[in-house]
C-alpha cells in the first residue's frame, strides 16, 4: 500500500512530498533520488549571489594599487608576466639585464593571465620604466579571479545543498576570508589555482546533476511496459523488492536492465577536465585534486546507476561512463597543461628551448628535461625563510606571512600617533572560518559515515587531496598561502553543518529559531573579524599599538 509522506531534508531546503512504497522506504522516488528539484527562486538566487560577489569585488578592487611598487613574490611573477607579454617566454631577472631566458619553477598560465592584465593597464619594463599603472596591471587579474571564485562558489553551493540561503552563506564566507582577500590583491599565482579548482568543482557537480537527470528522464512507468523475453525473466527472478524498479527501467533491453542507459555527451565533465588541466597550468599541486575528482566522478556514476536500478552498477559505470571519464580526466588535462606552454614552443628563446637542437622532437626533449629540472627544484627546496611554516600549522593559522610591513613616523601621511604607526599586509585567514572549519570536518565525517551524504564525501576528498600530500615533504620550504585551495572545501563543510543546524522546513519553530540564530551569529562573527583584521591585511596606516593588539600570537609577528 502506498502512503503519502513528507521527506525532511537537513540542508535548509524545501520539504518534499512523495509516494512511499515497500521498495521506496526512504520516502523518495527513483526520480527524486536521482535528480532532487532545485530551488524555485532562480532570479532571487542569481541576484543574491551577484550581490555577494559585488561586495567581494569592491573589497578586492578598493585601493588595489596600494602599496605602490612590488612586494613579496611579485618580484618574480610580475617580471615573468612581462617576459611572456613581450617575448612569449619568461626572461632572466632585471639584475641580469633581462638578457636571456629565465628558469622558472611554475607553469605559465597564471603568469599569462597577469600578462593580459599588464597589457591592459601597465607594467614596468626591464629598464625599470613604468608604463601606465603597473600595480593595477599585475594585480587586476588576481582581483578578478578572487571575485569570480566567490560567485562560482555561491552558485555551486546553492546547487549542492538545494538552498539559495546556504549558497549565499558559502559565498559570504569566501568573500570575507582574509587569506582569499589578500591573495586576490597581490600579483602571485595561488588565487588562480584556487579559482581554477573552484571552477573544476562547479563543473564536476554540474556533470553529476546533469548525468543523474538524464538517468531520471530514462525511467518510465512500469505499468506501460510490455515485458518479455530475458527482461521479463530478470524481473521475475529479482524478488518483490526489486521488481518495481527493474520493470520500470529503460523498457525491455537486457543490457539496459543490467547497465542502464547511455547518457550521451557529458560536456560538463569535459569542462571539469579542462579546468583541472588549466589549474595544472598554474601549479603542479592541482594534480592531487585531479585524482580526487576523477575518483569521485566514477564513484558517483556507479551510485547513480545503482539508484536507477542497474543490476551491476560498478560495471555499468565503467562500461557506460568509463570512456568519457577517461578522456575527461587523463588525456584532456594533460593536453590543456601542455597547451599552456605554447609560448615556449612557438618562440625560440625560452629556457632549454634548443638545448637538444632544432626540430619538433628536440623541442619536446628540451621541454621534458625542463620539467625534470623543475621537479628537482621542488623536491630539494629547503631554504630557510622567516615566514616558512609546516602544513599542520596552516590549519590553526600558526604562521601567517607578512607580505609588506613599514613603520610610518608621526606626521607622515596617514600617521597621527605620536608613538608611530604600522602598515602591513598579513596573509592570514579568518580565524572564525579556519578554526571552526577544521573542527567542522569532524561533523562532516560523521555526516558521511551516518548518511553517506555525497556532499560530505566531496568536502572530505577535496580537503584531503589539497592538504595531505604536503605532509609527504616535511623538509620542504612551505608557506601558509599554499593552503588556499583548502579553503573552498572548509567553507562547503561549514555550509553542510549550517544546513544541519537550520534543519528542514518541517522542524519545530524552536529548532528553526535556534538554528537560524546560530548560523546568523556565526556569519556576523565572520564579518566582524574580517573588519577587525582588515587594516593589517590591506596596508592601512594604524597606530603601532593598534597593530600590536591584532598580533594575537607570537607567530603572527
Amino acid at each position: 500500500m502506498a502512503v503519502t509522506a513528507t521527506y525532511p531534508i537537513v540542508d535548509g531546503g524545501e520539504p518534499r512530498t512523495t509516494v512511499v512504497t515497500k521498495s521506496n522506504r526512504d520516502g523518495l522516488s527513483q526520480r527524486e533520488r536521482l535528480a532532487p528539484p532545485m530551488p524555485t527562486d532562480r532570479l532571487a538566487g542569481w541576484l543574491a549571489s551577484l550581490a555577494i560577489a559585488a561586495v567581494a569585488g569592491v573589497l578586492r578592487f578598493w585601493q588595489l594599487t596600494e602599496p605602490r611598487g612590488i612586494y613579496f613574490d611579485e618580484v618574480y611573477y610580475t617580471h615573468d608576466a612581462y617576459g611572456l607579454l613581450t617575448h612569449g617566454y619568461e626572461l632572466s631577472d632585471i639584475k641580469s639585464g633581462c638578457d636571456g631566458p629565465g628558469f622558472v619553477v611554475h607553469p605559465p598560465l597564471g603568469k599569462w593571465l597577469m600578462a593580459v592584465s599588464e597589457w591592459l593597464f601597465g607594467y614596468t619594463d626591464c629598464a625599470g620604466i613604468r608604463h601606465g599603472s603597473p600595480e593595477l596591471g599585475w594585480r587586476f587579474a588576481s582581483a578578478v579571479a578572487g571575485t569570480l571564485a566567490v560567485l562560482v562558489l555561491a552558485r555551486i553551493a546553492r546547487r549542492m545543498f538545494r538552498s539559495t540561503l546556504l549558497g549565499c552563506f558559502a559565498g559570504l564566507l569566501l568573500a570575507f576570508d582574509g587569506l582569499a582577500f589578500v591573495q586576490s590583491r597581490i600579483g602571485i599565482l595561488d588565487i588562480f589555482l584556487m579559482t581554477g579548482l573552484v571552477l573544476a568543482l562547479a563543473c564536476l557537480v554540474l556533470d553529476r546533476d546533469h548525468g543523474r537527470a538524464r538517468l531520471a528522464a530514462g525511467l518510465v512507468d512500469a505499468s506501460n511496459i510490455p515485458l518479455g523475453g530475458q527482461a521479463s525473466k530478470d524481473v521475475s527472478e529479482a524478488g518483490n523488492d526489486n521488481q518495481e524498479s527493474l520493470s520500470s527501467l529503460y523498457k525491455t533491453d537486457s543490457n539496459k536492465l543490467r547497465f542502464g542507459a547511455r547518457l550521451g555527451a557529458r560536456p560538463w565533465r569535459l569542462a571539469c577536465g579542462l579546468c583541472l588541466g588549466a589549474s595544472l597550468g598554474v601549479k603542479w599541486s592541482a594534480v592531487y585534486t585531479l585524482v580526487g575528482f576523477a575518483a569521485l566522478a566514477i564513484a558517483w556514476d556507479a551510485g547513480a546507476r545503482r539508484t536507477a536500478g542497474a543490476r551491476r552498477p560498478v560495471l555499468a559505470a565503467v562500461r557506460r561512463d568509463g570512456p568519457q571519464w577517461f578522456v575527461s580526466f587523463i588525456p584532456l588535462p594533460v593536453i590543456v597543461f601542455f597547451a599552456t606552454w605554447t609560448g615556449w614552443f612557438v618562440t625560440d628563446g625560452g629556457y632549454n628551448r634548443h638545448r637538444f637542437g632544432d626540430g619538433v622532437w628536440a623541442a619536446l626533449h628540451g621541454w621534458w628535461y625542463y620539467q625534470q629540472q623543475i621537479f628537482h627544484f621542488h623536491e630539494h627546496l629547503d631554504a630557510s625563510h622567516p615566514y616558512a611554516s609546516k602544513p599542520l600549522s596552516w590549519l590553526v593559522l600558526g604562521r601567517p606571512v607578512a607580505y609588506f610591513y613599514s613603520t610610518p613616523k608621526a606626521g607622515e601621511p596617514g600617521c597621527t600617533s605620536p608613538a608611530g604607526c604600522s602598515r602591513e599586509i598579513l596573509a592570514i585567514g579568518n580565524p572564525a572560518i579556519w578554526w571552526v572549519g577544521v573542527l567542522a570536518l569532524v561533523g562532516v565525517l560523521a555526516l558521511w559515515v551516518s548518511r553517506r551524504d555525497w556532499r560530505a564525501g566531496l568536502v572530505l576528498v577535496g580537503f584531503t587531496t589539497s592538504f595531505l600530500p604536503w605532509l609527504a615533504f616535511p623538509n620542504r620550504t612551505m608557506f601558509l598561502f599554499y593552503a588556499l585551495p583548502l579553503l573552498p572545501f572548509l567553507i562547503l563543510g561549514l555550509t553542510a553543518l549550517a544546513g544541519v543546524a537550520l534543519g528542514p522546513r518541517t522542524a519545530s519553530d524552536l529548532r528553526r529559531l535556534v538554528g537560524s540564530l546560530t548560523v546568523g551569529i556565526y556569519a556576523i562573527v565572520v564579518v566582524l573579524l574580517f573588519v577587525y583584521f582588515y587594516p593589517i591585511m590591506a596596508a592601512q596606516v594604524i597606530p603601532t599599538s593598534a597593530w600590536r593588539v591584532r598580533m594575537w600570537f607570537p607567530g603572527w609577528i
